[in-house]
């Protein structure tokens, strides 16, 4: 078993009409032992851009507080927040930095940049990005989420239709990979709002 599958892990990411959705799975397992439910995979790093982490749960949690800390340095120096585009090259680096020992996590990221324009991108564990213009998935249910994803996306879906259809995309690829799953978290982030959502799924 690979390294990037031991803890189990589901992302996507998707595009709306000036709007995204980032929804991930909540289970956290060693290999087929489920240890938590209730695991964070999604975290905001401000409120239009939002980062998901699939991998291993400790590489994930490491590297989400370098690149905080690091945000928070390019906040005091810069006094605005980080564009998506930036801050996608910033954890392309960070992981290029570490090739030769790298983090197990293969990231996604999505935020709002200039005029509202969404962004998404993933990258593998040593910063090699891959942009973008409908949905990008990651993690061990990475396989069933593109098939799930590329039969529902329409281009410049309402906000409450971008929820539903990555809602049902999440789902269903999760019921196909015993490694992911208990559930779903999603993040659906507008020009204006952002609304957090807990999707109960099978609990098997």
């Amino acid at each position: 078993m690979s390294i990037f599958e031991y803890n189990g892990s589901a992302l996507v990411a998707m595009v709306g009409k000036n709007c995204f959705a980032i929804a991930s799975d909540r289970r956290l397992g060693v290999q087929l032992q489920t240890i938590a439910t209730d695991f964070q995979r999604i975290f905001k790093i401000h409120d239009k851009l939002f980062l998901g982490l699939s991998g291993l749960g400790s590489d994930a949690q490491t590297l989400h507080q370098r690149l905080v800390f690091r945000h928070k340095l390019y906040q005091l120096r810069e006094e605005r927040d980080m564009k998506p585009e930036t801050f996608a090259s910033l954890v392309s680096a960070i992981l290029y930095e570490k090739r030769f020992g790298p983090y197990f996590c293969q990231p996604v990221i999505a935020g709002l940049g200039d005029d509202d324009k969404p962004f998404i991108c993933t990258m593998d564990s040593i910063g090699a990005k891959e942009l973008a213009k409908d949905f990008v998935v990651a993690g061990t249910a990475s396989e069933s989420l593109y098939g799930a994803c590329e039969s529902m996306f329409k281009p410049d879906m309402e906000h409450e239709e971008l929820f539903e259809t990555i809602s049902q995309a999440l789902l269903s690829s999760v019921d196909r990979d015993c490694l992911s799953g208990w559930g779903g978290h999603v993040y659906l982030v507008t020009p204006t709002e952002v609304t957090e959502r807990i999707l109960k799924g099978r609990m098997d």
